[in-house]
């Protein structure tokens, strides 16, 4: 099973941390947000693992090399000059994630939502892990009707930017540069969307006082 990371944002409201480190790159502990995103999906037993990357791409790929070390083997995909948005950044790898399903995650966040080897039932296309909605998200994204299919009625819960995708669902579109909310929507609208509402610890790390939080939690977690 492969996953791809996402990591080309520039982390404007992280500034000034992120105007010489990558947000991903950023200590939360004794590891930065990155590299503890590849150590959950290696515990998972998921080796190949792709991530995309733009603003400070280099230094990324310096700082995590080949994956060796991580027990894992990482490639790159640079977007330039400009980022190809979350679902033009997928769509751009096809080729290297196959047929077969494949998590996709954001680099910027950060949970205990247990990560697994598996499948879709054949009539699904896109699970998305949901969570109830924080304060900088009170609307929502999506809701789940008793089915665990995804629909855009009330009330509706956060994409917590964890998600178990077929590939075959971005060769709808042709466009290079498009949003991850252009597939999840077409899926919708086809039912072959479910999801699943994740009540354990979620950190999206936006803003500096996020990522303050992230470090507190990960430092009394540590204490215990």
């Amino acid at each position: 099973m492969k996953a791809m990371l996402l990591a080309a944002g520039r982390g404007s409201r992280l500034r000034p941390l992120t105007d010489a480190t990558h947000k991903v790159l950023l200590p939360v502990g004794e590891r930065c947000l990155l590299e503890l995103a590849i150590q959950k999906l290696q515990r998972a037993g998921i080796h190949d693992i792709i991530i995309n990357v733009n603003y400070l791409a280099e230094q990324i790929m310096q700082h995590l090399g080949d994956g060796s070390r991580y027990d894992v083997c990482l490639r790159y995909s640079i977007e330039k000059p400009e980022r190809l948005d979350t679902g033009g950044g997928v769509r751009r790898v096809l080729s290297w994630l196959g047929e077969e399903p494949f998590w996709l995650m954001s680099a910027d966040i950060w949970s205990e939502y247990p990560l697994e080897l598996r499948t879709l039932p054949a009539d699904v296309d896109a699970h998305l892990i949901m969570v109830q909605n924080p304060s900088f998200h009170l609307k929502g994204d999506y809701g789940i009707d008793d089915h665990r299919r995804l629909s855009l009625t009330e009330p509706r819960y956060t994409f917590a930017n964890i998600s178990l995708l077929r590939p075959q669902l971005f060769c709808l579109f042709s466009a290079e540069i498009f949003p991850l909310r252009d597939v999840f929507n077409a899926a919708i609208q086809h039912l072959r969307a479910t999801g699943e509402l994740y009540h354990g610890p979620w950190f999206n790390v936006g803003t500096e006082v996020e990522l303050q939080q992230l470090r507190h939690h990960l430092h009394r977690s540590a204490e215990r």
